[in-house]
């Protein structure tokens, strides 16, 4: 989706911590741009719609990694609604344990549970080919940021750990149809941001767009809605836990 500019900051801000979300994999990596290209933004401190498949069961005296949880699928036939998704939920935590397990990992498949379903994309976007633009352009892009993140952590990555993931939930936007190629209204957040400790530090980047499906965050855009490059980025990789923010865009 395309981005008008940013509107004013909400003057609460309220950070939601959502912890003990993933044991994960990483080395700590240097602040700033990071990977093909990293986006910088500002302020930064806190599937397909399928349903993610619950791995095996680990052998006796062995843990299973990465961890992945079961997301449930959204349905065709389904319509939005103006449910404000929250951030504290058990659904937006499997999805950001998934998330967290497909950049450990180096896989992206494996947070397609955590993505706009194409399902809702068919309905929100008003062009001609929705399900083109969602294959092509959206999940093409994720890929690429989930593969640029995975590259952050480094060698070591199997011992990250994600520890929250901050969204400012007062500065969520309703955006209405008609906005930026958009035939139905759907809550937008931008700039909420993952939280990690790898070799000792903690260390966060940014979900650039997190969208709302019938009172549920999804991931939209990963690394950055506005591309500056054909290769995977970064959203804001910072040393500390950064701030999420600011607001804006569609």
């Amino acid at each position: 989706m395309h981005y008008p500019a940013r509107r004013a900051r909400c003057a609460a801000l309220a950070l939601v911590a959502i912890s003990g979300l993933l044991a994960g994999c990483g080395q700590a990596a240097p602040a700033g741009r990071t990977g093909p290209a990293a986006r910088s933004s500002t302020g930064a401190d806190s599937s397909p719609a399928a349903a993610s498949a619950a791995r095996p069961a680990a052998a006796p005296g062995k843990a299973s990694w990465p961890l992945v949880l079961p997301v449930p699928a959204a349905r065709r036939g389904e319509h939005q609604t103006r449910t404000r998704p929250p951030a504290t939920s058990p659904v937006f935590r499997a999805e950001m344990t998934d998330l967290w397990a497909a950049i450990a990992a180096g896989r992206p498949g494996l947070g397609l549970p955590a993505f706009f379903p194409l399902v809702a994309y068919e309905q929100v976007k008003a062009i001609g080919d929705p399900a083109g633009d969602w294959r092509n352009r959206l999940v093409a892009e994720y890929k690429l940021d989930v593969l640029a993140a995975h590259a952050l952590l480094g060698g070591t990555a199997r011992h990250a750990r994600l520890l929250r993931v901050s969204v400012a939930e007062p500065e969520a936007d309703w955006i209405d149809p008609g906005v930026c190629d958009n035939g139905i209204g759907y809550w937008h957040m931008a700039n909420s941001r993952l939280v990690y400790r790898a070799g000792g530090q903690v260390r966060s980047i940014g979900i650039s767009t997190l969208i709302s499906w019938r009172g549920r965050w999804y991931v939209v855009h990963l690394g950055g809605e506005v591309r500056t490059t054909g290769g995977g980025m970064v959203d804001s990789p910072q040393a500390g836990p950064g701030a999420p923010g600011p607001p804006g865009g569609c």
